[in-house]
């Protein structure tokens, strides 16, 4: 997303099928994460998510079901992690203070979440 420097303080813009690709339907984000915690731990069927570090920092675990894991640690707030439909994701190790922002394409569902990993694996087959 673009970093906008100010010397009074940077900006940063996030909009819906420019530099999201998607439209937003829905804003939420996670803070006070108590050490040692985890978020996520779901997928979901239709939804798709960006994932921004706002303030602070915390890693982003991404597991396509299909052997493939990757890491990614988010600390700008001017990044974004796109996350698609049928990926597993676990949020851990939150510094003191993070904030955790997502842009999400749909409304909440419970029943477009995925809590059973084997459920998961199921699904993206």
């Amino acid at each position: 997303m673009p970093k906008i420097v100010d010397p009074r303080g940077n900006l940063t813009v996030a909009e819906q099928m420019k530099n999201i690709p998607f439209s937003i339907a829905r804003v939420y984000w996670t803070y006070d994460v108590p050490s040692g915690e985890r978020r996520g731990g779901h997928a979901h069927r239709t939804c798709e998510e960006i994932v921004i570090a706002v303030s602070g920092s915390f890693d982003v675990t991404v597991d396509d079901g299909r052997g493939h894991k990757e890491v990614y640690h988010l600390n700008h707030p001017y990044q974004g992690l796109y996350i698609g439909t049928g990926v597993w994701r676990t949020l851990e190790d939150f510094s003191s203070g993070a904030v955790c922002l997502v842009l999400a394409s749909e409304l909440f569902d419970e029943d477009e979440y995925i809590y059973d990993y084997d459920e998961f694996v199921d699904f993206v087959k």
